[in-house]
This record gives structure tokens, sequence and C-alpha cells, in this order.
């Protein structure tokens, strides 16, 4: 039975991890939790029982029936936090029968497990986080604050090229290797340009890679130890650091943990000598040219973390990498793992999780603030479960399934020639299920430190996503801002920029503010003020209210009050109407208010009474927040 032909009055039905549903979103062992279950008042329900899973043997507690209102009608258990991982779901006993409910939603059949509302015991997140708004630059591409480190050609021999360094508004010519075309971007620039950064609203920046590597985006590193001397070497990192605490922000650093780079002495020493230290770091089947690399990229050599003396000096020994750049004077406040998805994964060798522990470990015990965050663009959920990632790029959860909505399906893959295409964008339930699905495979902790990005340096501009539709740019970046989790803008996006031939997403910062959007910027701005001060935002509960076939609805709820979202795809306005929002608890008379353009909407007879919406998003306000 699908969720199409269940009960109405099911719909009426929600929980979630947020504060209303859930008394202590981060318990510890032995803790009780007081958890709540809201229903409609006309929901024909006899019983509910709480349905858990102690030690590996179902076990039900029955829920009693809070005080109630002409709304809703609250249920509620205590559930006791005796194991690290907590999940749970509903079984409701009703007058048409047994219905079950969990973070997938309700169902006739008994859910799996895996679709399980989960609480994490002893987990702590960073405390710094849910009020964070990121920043991703990529150096080489943001400013040049001093042009006397800019790479120049008599410095170094690249895979039979030099490095150059062009104009700031120059385009490298077609033979120059994509990987040495520089532009002088360093930290001294960014240090520069915190003014703007400040202006705009952000106070959390994440850095491409900044160790010393011969290419301009530093993925394949020679050197974990210092910085790039191209980008201001060491000195420049914990200026930065200092410059940032006295504006009270914070930064996260990127790392390479799968592979180096060929020119690496740890590969360079392998390749000399089979029997050195560092031969067992690399995979060699064939002494010393044929060894295993990323993707088969030779440039890019795989490290075997088969290796005690790699993970020693990686992560686990005192001195290692990830330990070494959270302490002063660079006390950097996280990571970004680069393809997170494939650490320790090599063949017959799957110590993925392993790698991942071990790193979480090294990098709590040395900075228990720390933000350890993965990129991985398919499903993370294995890797999302507390004792891992803090969380990991969003590209499944969130901006995918929204880019398949706005404008159809494409997909390609590493090495393949073509990709997939069609132009029928998802249908508006299919993207509910896509997010419902993503969010109910990890706990709720997890689900707020979410990194919502809309692009990054590996795939297109959102403006160029969207062919330069600014009423869908502004669309996808109200969703990226007030969906559960932590908004990360590229660098950029905010005034505009799109993609250019020869560099896509990597161009250099447009400087001359004659060439931005100003009302983008000004709307980035408006946008990252209610984020940073709205503690519904940054810890609210999420519910979908309306799915229709070119819009959806969505609140979120906390104890300070509702926002509600109004995302329309169409160029066709929907007309003016109501929108039924009775089973969202909202009582009649609710007025809210419009962020942008000050429009009211009231509440009556469970419905929201919305003016004509065309294609675009809107924020309404409860007018008491």
């Amino acid at each position: 039975m699908s969720q199409h032909h269940l009960p109405p009055w099911l719909g009426s039905v929600h929980h979630d991890g947020s504060e209303l549903y859930v008394s202590n979103l981060y318990p510890v062992l032995g803790d009780l939790v007081n958890i709540r279950l809201r229903l409609g008042t006309a929901a024909p329900v006899k019983k509910i029982y709480l349905r858990i899973y102690p030690d590996g043997e179902q076990a039900f507690v029955s829920m009693e029936l809070a005080p109630t209102d002409s709304r809703v009608q609250w249920w509620q258990a205590e559930l006791s936090m005796n194991q690290p991982l907590v999940h749970y779901r509903f079984l409701l006993l009703a007058d048409d029968g047994v219905w079950f409910y969990s973070a997938a939603g309700p169902s006739a059949n008994e859910p799996l497990d895996a679709t399980d509302f989960r609480i994490l015991a002893d987990y702590k997140a960073p405390g710094w986080l849910s009020e964070a708004v990121f920043y991703q630059i990529f150096p080489d591409r943001f400013a040049n604050g001093d042009p006397s480190n800019d790479p120049r050609p008599e410095e170094f021999e690249y895979r039979g090229y030099r490095p150059q360094t062009y104009n700031w508004d120059s385009r490298s010519p077609d033979e120059q290797d994509f990987s040495l075309v520089f532009y002088g971007g360093d930290l001294q620039g960014i240090i520069q340009k915190l003014d703007y950064l400040e202006l705009l609203g952000v106070n959390a920046l994440y850095l491409n890679p900044v160790f010393t590597a011969y290419s301009n985006h530093k993925y394949d590193v020679v050197d974990y130890e210092h910085v790039d001397p191209h980008f201001g070497g060491d000195e420049a990192l914990a200026a930065l650091r200092e410059a940032l605490d006295d504006r009270d922000m914070h930064y996260i650093l990127d790392i390479v943990p799968n592979h180096c780079g060929y020119w690496h002495p740890w590969f360079q020493r392998a390749r000399q000598d089979i029997n050195a230290p560092e031969a067992e770091f690399f995979t060699f089947e064939d002494h010393p040219d044929g060894y295993a690399s990323w993707l088969g990229v030779w440039i890019l050599p795989k490290l075997n973390y088969l290796s005690h003396e790699l993970r020693n000096r990686i992560y686990a020994g005192q001195g290692a990498v990830f330990r070494r750049w959270l302490r002063p004077p660079f006390s950097a406040d996280g990571w970004r793992v680069d393809v997170a998805n494939m650490l320790g994964r090599q063949g017959a060798t799957q110590m993925g999780e392993e790698v991942a522990r071990g790193i979480r470990q090294a990098v709590k015990e040395t900075q228990p603030e720390a933000y350890l965050m993965g990129e991985n663009f398919f499903d993370p959920s294995s890797h999302l479960q507390g004792d891992q990632w803090d969380a990991v790029m969003n590209y499944t959860g969130l901006i995918k399934p929204l880019l398949r909505w706005l404008r159809g399906y494409q997909q390609g893959a590493f090495g393949m020639q073509e990709k997939i295409i069609s132009p029928i964008p998802l249908s508006t339930s299919a993207l509910e299920a896509s997010w419902r699905e993503h969010r109910a495979a990890i706990p709720w902790a997890i689900i707020l430190q979410q990194y919502n990005l809309l692009g990054s340096h590996d795939v297109p501009r959102i403006r160029t996503e969207l062919e330069g539709n600014e009423a869908l740019h502004k669309l996808a970046t109200i969703i990226q801002f007030t969906y559960p989790g932590v908004p990360g803008i590229y660098y950029g996006d905010e005034i505009g920029m799109s993609d250019i031939e020869g560099l896509a997403s990597r161009a250099p910062m447009l400087w001359e503010p004659s060439e931005w959007d100003h009302d983008m910027l000004a709307f980035y701005q408006k946008l990252i003020a209610l984020r940073r001060r709205s503690t519904i935002l940054q810890r609210g509960g999420f519910q979908m209210l309306a799915v229709e076939a070119d819009l959806f609805v969505y609140q979120r709820e906390s104890i300070d009050g509702r926002i509600l979202i109004v995302a329309q795809r169409s160029v066709n306005p929907r007309p003016v109407g109501a929108l039924p929002i009775a089973h969202a608890g909202i009582p009649d008379a609710t007025r809210f208010v419009e962020y942008f353009n000050g429009e009211e909407a009231t509440v009556a007879s469970g419905a929201l009474h919305l003016p004509e919406h065309y294609q675009g998003a809107t924020l309404w306000r409860e007018t008491e927040y």
C-alpha cells in the first residue's frame, strides 16, 4: 500500500528529532528521554506503542495521551538510553487497523529497522556549528594578497609544463595545462577580504587544500606538513587564524588522505626502494611503475591503510597530520575529507569505516569542538551514525534531487564518455520521497550538521545549472538556508557568478562591484542574517506540508515558532487559494509575514490563504517570531 492510499488521518501524524518531540537531543548513557508524537484530534487511535530494540530484542513501551487541545493530540513515553545508538518507531492501534510510523513515514507494513528514528548517546556536537554559515574558498582564485609569492615558470616543471600566473581578469591559453593555470590567490588575499566576508555575514570558511602541491587545486599533495609557499606558507595560515579570531569566525581545512601526489617524498622513496618503510604505504602490482592510484590517475597514487605506520603518520600518532593542524598556531576548527567514500577501500581491502573511526578519534581527542565533514556524492548513511563523520557534503540528500526537480535528470560518472540526460524533471512526490529517505537513514543530530551546498569546485555553479534563472537561483538558495543542516556558499554565488569556459566553476572571484548582481548580494545578506539568528532554522523540526505538481511547502518548527517555505518551479503562477495545513498543527488565526516582501497570510478553517505565487520561493514567518 503506497502512502497515497493510506487513510487521510495518517497525514496528521508527525515526529522528528527536534525539541518539540525529543526532550534531549544529546543525552548520555542511562538518561531517560521523553518522546512525543503529534496527531490530529480526529485520528481514530485507541493505543500507541513505542517499538524499541534493546540489545537485539524488540520491546514495546505503551505511550500515554498527554493533555490535548482542539488542534492536536499528543502522545508521550519515556525512552531509556541504554545503548550508544537507540532506534525506535511507533505502532498505532486504530479503529481501522494497525499502522506503523517511522522516519520513512506512515505505512501499513512493518518497516525495516533501517528507517527507525535514531538518538545517539554520549554524542557531542560542535557547539559553534549551529550558528555557522560557511563560505567555501578555492584559494588560488579568491584574492591575490601578495604577488611576490605567485608561481613562476622557473620554479618547477610538472607533467612537461611549467606554472604560469595570469592576470586576474584574463584567460589562459588553451595549450597551458589546466592544473598549472594560476591566478595568484593566497591566504594573504583572504585576510584582506575579511571585511567583505564579514559584511556578507558568513562566519565560517571552508578552504580547499592549502598544503604544498604542484597544481592549483592542491589535491596532489607533496607535503602534508607545510602550507604551500605560493599561498604564503605556514605563517600566512597562522595569521589567518589570528585574523579570524578577531572577528569570531571559524575555518576548516581540506585534506586528501585517500591519495597523495606522485612527487610526494613517501612515494618517491617507495619507488626507489621496494624495501623502504614507505613502500607499504602504497600498492605495487609491478614495482616501480605499476601501482594503484585514484581512479587510475597516475599522478595520484592511492594510500594503503593496511600499513600501521601510515595510519600513525596520517591520524593515529600524536604528531599526525590530522592532529597537527588543529593545534596552535593554526588551530583549524575542523576538516573536510576529500573522497571520504573511497578512503581505505581498495578491492579486497575494505576498511573505510575503521579508518574513519580512527580519524574521528584522533580529531576529537585533539579538538573536541572540531567539525569533521566528508565528501560523498552517493549514499553516505553508513558513515553518518555518530561514530565516523559529523556530516558530509549533502549532494544526494539535498541538492541533487532539488536540481532534478528544477531542470531534469543529468548524471555522469568518472570515465564515462556520455551523460545520462532526461529533460523530464523529477516529480514533486519523488523529490519529497528522496529527501525523506535520506533523512530517515541518519540520526537527527547528524541531520542538523549536514553541509548543505548548492555548488562547489567539483560541480557547475548553481547559476549555470539553472541557465541564469534568477528566480530559481533564489528558490534553491532559500531551500539551502532553511533545510535542516548547515549552509555553505561557494565563493561568488552570492554575486551571481556563472561558469566560464576553460575554468568552469573555478574562475577568479569578481572584485569589481560593477560586475556584481547587487540584488542577489542583498538577498544573500538578508538570508544569512536570518539563518544566523533563527533558532527555528538552526535546530527546528521539519515537516513537508504540501506536495503539488509544481509546488511544495514545508515547515520548520520549534519552541520559538514556525517558518513556512513555499517553492514553486513553474513559470505559470499558482493562483490565489487556500493551502490545507490542518495536519501541521497550526491553529486558525495564525498570521504569517513573508520575509522578503512583507505580504501577509492567515490560517483559517485549517488552511493558509496564500496570494498568487510566482516562480521562486517565499519564506513565511509567524508574526510572533
